[in-house]
């Protein structure tokens, strides 16, 4: 009799923790309190928390407070909430022109700078790769060229190409590269908010130069492809680029750190990193309401409020595995937080067995959590339970071409060894209703579905969970691109 009592003890106990874990989730995250963090990240008052900026600071502030409020524990290096990122500000030349044959361009970004005062001869050159070149004379003159190459004119494409083009330019004696960008209003304007505006880097332990090629190179806005074929047509084009010099100077902001530890007595001395970037882009062209202030309520006040909606419920609900939370600055500068953070980690990264990062553009499907990364490490169950459990379909990215993956702070820790997807808002396709938000000044939070970001803040927080609890580490699935590296990280 006693048997059959504690059998159905221990199977009436099973039942409660099952029933537990979805309970510990929601007896924290609230809806009113994810409002909350919300709409205060994304209050004019933070003039769209660009990098560097005091209102950057202020974030920084409400975020390492409310870490303070849960109970988290601040960073172990520092005794505060805080990592100082050390970096350094580009500002780009005051003064450019730029003419060809007397007609001036002023669509223009300086994607180089470098003190120059030429007058003088300019040569098309197609696309300025290396056949291109054939038994033209460009030594000192500067040439003019189209965006990408014959296959591939995209602006994500020719940014990537064009140091391969610098290095073929000095190869052959250039001295200025003008190349003409097809790139319509609304990525023009993403354009020149990035290159026009003052630069970030991470601070170098070496000070390299701070210009690669110390040429100029301009880009012109060419919306059809209109513009490079008039100047194509010319026979001799005569070109004026007059451009000032750029100046630099140290900035400093902040990553924002807290630890929980693990209730485990082994499992404790791993982590799991629930991290976000906090900032966004600034003030940058209005719309059409006269609007220039770029909230970035869905990037990233929604995954900076992920992180913590985690954080309250693990100092309420520790789990077997420690959590490292941080809050990263300088994502929409260049991922420069988490690069920061890599490179002077506060805890050993090979006690990091996963990084579950949250970052977005927007939402077109309300029914889905759309996880970046979600098929690539052996966490994948753990996130699809949880995401099922609140009423959501947890989906792999289904917009590759975009490169995802590689364009948040998650990258950097993959590229060290550790599991890193993106927890994000579902959607199908990176299409019109994502980039109708996607960096505009209309991303504002009282635009956001609250119903579904309940779900959706839930979702998380069950996922981290379950990972953290799994008596087994996450890892890399067999021939990942990252697999190798995470077993030297792992002494596998």
């Amino acid at each position: 009799m006693k048997q059959l009592i504690l059998i159905i003890f221990l199977f009436l106990s099973n039942m409660v923790f099952a029933q537990t874990e979805k309970e510990m989730v929601e007896n924290t995250v609230s809806k009113n309190q994810i409002e909350g963090h919300i709409y205060f990240l994304t209050d004019d008052l933070l003039k769209g928390r660009e990098t560097g900026t005091p209102e950057n600071k202020i974030a920084a502030s409400y975020l390492a407070n409310t870490l303070r409020s849960y109970g988290v524990q601040p960073n172990p290096k520092t005794g505060t909430y805080y990592q100082v990122v050390t970096l350094k500000k580009t500002s780009p030349p005051k003064n450019v022109t730029l003419s060809i044959n007397h007609k001036k361009y002023d669509d223009k970004v300086t994607v180089n700078a470098a003190k120059t005062d030429y007058m003088g001869e300019a040569v098309f050159l197609g696309y300025g790769l290396e056949e291109d070149y054939k038994g033209k004379n460009v030594k000192g003159k500067i040439i003019i060229l189209n965006g990408g190459n014959t296959e591939d004119q995209s602006i994500r494409f020719a940014y990537g190409l064009r140091k391969d083009k610098e290095k073929i330019a000095l190869e052959n004696g250039v001295i200025g590269i003008i190349e003409f960008m097809k790139a319509p209003d609304n990525i023009w304007g993403f354009i020149e908010h990035n290159f026009n505006g003052d630069r970030l880097e991470v601070e170098s332990k070496n000070e390299e130069s701070k210009n690669e090629t110390g040429i100029p190179y301009v880009w012109i806005q060419d919306k059809d492809g209109s513009l490079s074929t008039e100047v194509a047509s010319i026979k001799k084009i005569n070109t004026t680029l007059k451009m000032d010099d750029q100046s630099t100077e140290p900035v400093l902001s902040q990553n924002v750190i807290g630890i929980i530890e693990g209730s485990d007595p082994k499992l404790k001395n791993e982590y799991i990193i629930y991290s976000a970037h906090y900032d966004h882009v600034g003030i940058g062209t209005p719309d059409k309401t006269g609007d220039s202030i770029y909230n970035g309520a869905r990037d990233n006040a929604i995954g900076t409020t992920t992180v913590l909606s985690m954080a309250q419920n693990l100092a309420k609900y520790p789990t077997k595995r420690s959590a490292l939370f941080i809050l990263f600055t300088g994502e929409e500068k260049g991922l420069l937080g988490s690069q920061f953070y890599v490179e002077n980690p506060v805890l050993p990264l090979n006690q990091m067995v996963y990084c579950f990062n949250s970052d977005n553009g927007g939402y077109n499907d309300t029914s889905l959590a759309t996880i970046i990364g979600l098929d690539r490490t052996t966490a994948s169950k753990n996130i699809k339970d949880a995401v099922a459990t609140f009423g959501l379909k947890a989906i792999e990215d289904p917009a590759p071409e975009q490169g995802l993956f590689d364009r948040s702070d998650n990258v950097h820790f993959a590229k060290k060894g550790i599991p890193a997807p993106t927890f994000s808002l579902g959607f199908t396709s990176f299409d019109g209703e994502v980039t109708k938000y996607y960096h505009q000044a209309g991303d504002e939070a009282d635009t956001l579905d609250f119903d579904y970001l309940f779900k959706f803040f839930k979702a998380y927080v069950l996922s981290g969970r379950n990972i953290a609890n799994d008596p087994k580490a996450p890892f890399w699935v067999a021939d990942d691109k990252y697999e190798e590296i995470g077993k030297e990280l792992y002494k596998q």
